[in-house]
């Protein structure tokens, strides 16, 4: 019998990538916070929902980002026997925070536009315009900032998202003042805020999806776990596949464990390497943890995801 437990492999670079995360979110952050302070500023003066929305967005972009700046950092500290992965999955619980805090902004959003259809409030919006552009300027800013981190991560996916609502808002926002200056509709203004909730909403769907299916343990996007057990059933040597489980334990890190039959005069070992190969090769599953008995060798069992050679 032969157990492994494969997968050092790519811990060292996604370290790395959390590194360039954290200085990503880092700057991200003090440009987000510092500008949030005058859009709310500039929505208050000028009583425009559409930069009070962006406003509110941004001020939980910047909170958002204090809770992906913190996920990053714990999920760097070590694994203890207790947590045998550490603390990777910080990571992933903030995304799921951050997309559930972009559903509540957007239904603040509705609600106050809704209270501005019934009386649409004076706006100054050559005033608006300006801290729009500006704010279009910063969002535009971070979110090339976070894009050229370059990293996989649910986390940072999920503080870019955030800045890519931010940037539509901003735009909205520019496109209600021009209306505003140009024919004096001040519905404009709730009609744009609405779009805007409306994006950001929609932005918020990934993340709950992918967060979720993450801690759920479901199989990762791209990887059809079928598929992967027909791959390894198919390997020399290899008579069944059961007990196959895929999932991911953080943004960048698959795992996969099975157990494994081989024939009765196969080398357990020699077929467990050619398995780990395979599957880092074909899947970039690189932590493994498979075990492998001859044919024969354990009480039979009905299984879940069972996969057998056609040569038997």
């Amino acid at each position: 019998m032969a157990h492994s437990h494969h997968g050092d492999h790519g811990h060292g670079d996604h370290d790395h990538g959390r590194g360039a995360d954290r200085r990503a979110l880092t700057v991200v952050f003090a440009l987000t916070g510092a500008f949030t302070v005058a859009e709310v500023v500039g929505g208050l003066v000028t009583g425009s929902l559409a930069l009070l929305a962006d406003a509110g967005h941004m001020l939980s972009d910047a909170f958002s980002l204090g809770v992906a700046l913190f996920a990053v950092w714990l999920a760097g500290r070590p694994a203890t026997p207790n947590r045998s992965f550490g603390y990777k999955r910080a990571e992933i619980l903030a995304t799921l925070f951050n997309g559930a805090t972009l559903v509540a902004i957007s239904i603040w959003i509705f609600i106050e536009a809704y209270r501005r259809f019934s009386e649409p409030p004076e706006i100054l919006g050559g005033w608006m315009l300006a801290v729009a552009a500006l704010g279009l300027v910063v969002n535009l800013a971070g979110a090339a900032i976070l894009s050229r981190s370059g990293g996989e991560s649910l986390n940072i996916q999920g503080a870019l998202r955030h800045l890519l609502a931010d940037v539509l808002g901003s735009v909205g926002a520019i496109a209600a003042a021009l209306v505003i200056l140009a024919t004096g509709w001040r519905y404009a203004d709730p009609l744009i805020s609405v779009l805007i909730g409306l994006l950001v909403l929609g932005s918020s769907w990934r993340l709950l999806r992918d967060s979720t299916n993450i801690l759920l343990e479901g199989t990762p996007p791209g990887i059809n776990a079928e598929e992967v057990g027909r791959k390894m059933v198919g390997a020399p040597g290899v008579v069944e596949v059961h007990d196959l489980h895929v999932w991911t334990i953080t943004s960048g890190f698959p795992a996969l464990a099975a157990h494994v039959l081989v024939g009765r005069d196969e080398d357990c070992h020699a077929r467990r390497r050619d398995l780990e190969e395979l599957l880092a090769r074909e899947y970039n599953i690189d932590h493994t943890t498979l075990q492998v008995d001859h044919l024969g060798d354990h009480h039979a069992t009905l299984h879940n995801l069972q996969f057998r050679s056609r040569d038997e």
